[in-house]
């Protein structure tokens, strides 16, 4: 099945920041220019930077523009984290409940 192209959008600024192309405390050029060196719209790099920044990996502020928040190792262990609070909500655990059963894990 083929990406979709914010996928391919995020996968490519996922990359570069795994590759230490773009560091942590880094600001990203702003979206409009993204979108004309990846030759895709500008609403394709937002959706994309918006999913980049919900895995961790971005950070958005006001009047300081998008900033790199986290490594990709950060990002996994978010969206991992996100799958499983999902999973634990559906199998009828609280939020608490599962924070005290990732203690006695850990």
């Amino acid at each position: 099945m083929l990406a979709v192209k914010f996928e391919q959008v995020a996968a490519e600024i996922r990359r570069a920041i795994a590759d230490g192309e773009a560091k942590p405390g880094e600001r990203l050029p702003p979206a409009r220019d993204l979108a004309a060196v990846l030759g895709v719209n500008t609403n394709t790099v937002l959706r994309a930077l918006r999913l980049l920044r919900d895995e961790g990996l971005l950070e958005f502020r006001r009047g300081r523009g998008i900033t790199v928040a986290g490594t990709v190792e950060r990002g996994s262990v978010i969206t991992q984290a996100r799958e499983l609070v999902q999973f634990a909500r559906r199998q009828g655990y609280t939020t608490h409940e599962l924070v005290a059963i990732i203690e006695q894990l850990g």
